[in-house]
């Protein structure tokens, strides 16, 4: 028998726990709005400005300091150990009857969640004594795990050391990360869970076709997609973060596929009672995203615990979260507009767009870290349909590859130019635009880098 697996009968008997009180507190504390805790976020934000620069190192020294300031607020606790012998921690607060379990970066290259999980400790440590988070101290119980695979965030990759997805290893446990959050999940019973994740870049939603900053997942629990209790309460929270997220990502917030997929962890606590909300976190439209993106996540988390707190989730309505534009995939980092491209050598030359994906990558080098965004060209042809981050007017000018040397002002000459652009997911985008002289030759207007240095630590 699997080790998730579970009968009918007991799915029937947990799914009647999973709903917070229908009857709270008849006057609870007004909790702070979404553009309070936006304002909040901004004073008293504790977070790292890179988010792929956060290690092991960075999240034991946070989680270190709130264990060694005492007190009875925060429980730390050593969960269990990596595969490499990483210190995998749970942070704990609140005494309330309701049980909430968060887990962050079980994919190593996805660490956004982590950040605000950190900015979610210190609202709960400056305002404990507020009367709305007192209320929700008194209401619930959550437990986060804010890195669960740290041998995967060590590499900046998704999985764990052993190659295995985490997330993929519910039914196995072949790992020991995989068997840590399933003992957790068990020993607590929360009564609702929040996976949270990084999406793929290029993922988009529309229309007009933006980057999905956030898309949200009311986790299914068998094929059919049944709906119970606890997938009527995730829904509602998707909801409240939707309301709480619009004014600030108004068409980036997207909705995921909720096709049953046995192996997840999010799939598999469901069916077992533990209905979960998946929140990812994708693209955003600055040179750094991450101040914004993890600002998203703050208020999406603060503001949805209020809400379980306070009994204003059964007032959300959950078509809101089914009314979300579903999940797709195609959008670029940036799309050059308009350029004179040659695809192959002796084609004619056309007026045609050129797509660029960014992927972010964190280079290991003399005990530093080195966070990096790595451009290829990855799309040609009438892309106005496509999501993108940036954009480049290059009317009326030649896309070509970056001559060695070449500097913004400069005149080449036809011969030192190669015109002919391929396109590919490993096509490094190393380019430049041109405007054609009089004399034959051109000026570099611009040059595009495959890789731009994000930060160091």
């Amino acid at each position: 028998m699997k080790p998730f697996v579970v009968g009918v009968a007991l799915l029937a008997l947990t799914a009647c726990a999973t709903t917070p009180s229908r009857f709270p507190i008849r006057h609870p504390p007004i909790a702070p709005n979404a553009p309070t805790l936006a304002r909040m976020w901004d004073a008293e934000k504790v977070s790292s400005p890179l988010s792929p620069l956060v290690d092991h190192a960075e999240v034991r020294q946070r989680v270190m300091a709130i264990r060694d300031a005492g007190g009875s607020l925060f429980l730390v606790k050593e969960e269990g150990r990596s595969v490499e012998n990483r210190e995998i921690w749970s942070v704990s607060f609140g005494r309330g009857p309701f049980v909430v379990l968060m887990w962050s970066q079980m994919h190593g290259d996805e660490p956004t969640a982590t950040s605000a999980l950190f900015d979610l400790y210190e609202y709960i440590r400056r305002h404990q004594h507020e009367p709305a988070v007192a209320h929700l101290l008194n209401q619930l119980t959550v437990h986060t795990v804010p890195m669960l695979n740290p041998d995967g965030a060590e590499r900046f990759q998704r999985r764990n050391v052993q190659n295995i997805d985490i997330n993929r290893d519910a039914l196995d446990l072949a790992t020991p990360e995989a068997r840590l959050l399933k003992a957790l999940r068990d020993s607590l019973n929360p009564q609702v869970g929040y996976n949270l994740h990084n999406q793929n870049w290029r993922t988009s939603v529309g229309p007009p076709m933006m980057g999905a900053a956030i898309s949200l997942l009311s986790v299914a629990y068998d094929e059919a997609r049944s709906m119970n209790d606890g997938r009527v309460l995730t829904k509602k929270l998707g909801a409240v973060i939707r309301d709480a997220l619009e004014p600030y990502a108004l068409g980036r917030i997207g909705r995921y596929d909720d096709s049953f997929e046995p192996r997840a962890f999010g799939d598999q606590l469901t069916l077992v009672g533990t209905p979960v909300l998946l929140i990812e976190t994708g693209p955003w439209p600055d040179a750094n995203p991450d101040p914004t993106l993890v600002k998203l996540n703050y208020v999406a988390l603060v503001r949805s615990l209020h809400a379980l707190a306070d009994g204003s989730v059964h007032h959300a309505d959950p078509a809101r979260y089914d009314s979300l534009p579903e999940n797709s995939g195609g959008g670029f980092h940036t799309v050059i507009r308009g350029a004179t491209v040659t695809r192959t050598e002796g084609e004619t030359p056309q007026v045609i767009d050129v797509g660029l994906v960014g992927v972010r990558r964190v280079r290991l080098e003399n005990g530093k870290r080195t966070a990096v965004l790595n451009l290829t060209v990855a799309g040609a042809g009438d892309l106005t349909a496509s999501a993108t981050s940036f954009d480049i007017n290059a009317a009326g000018q030649v896309l070509a590859r970056r001559t060695q040397g070449a500097a913004v002002g400069a005149v080449v000459s036809v011969a030192a130019v190669d015109l002919v652009i391929t396109t590919g997911a490993t096509v490094p985008a190393d380019l430049m635009l041109l405007t054609p002289q009089s004399d034959g030759r051109y000026r570099v207007e611009r040059i595009v880098t495959s890789e731009v240095v994000l930060g160091v630590k």
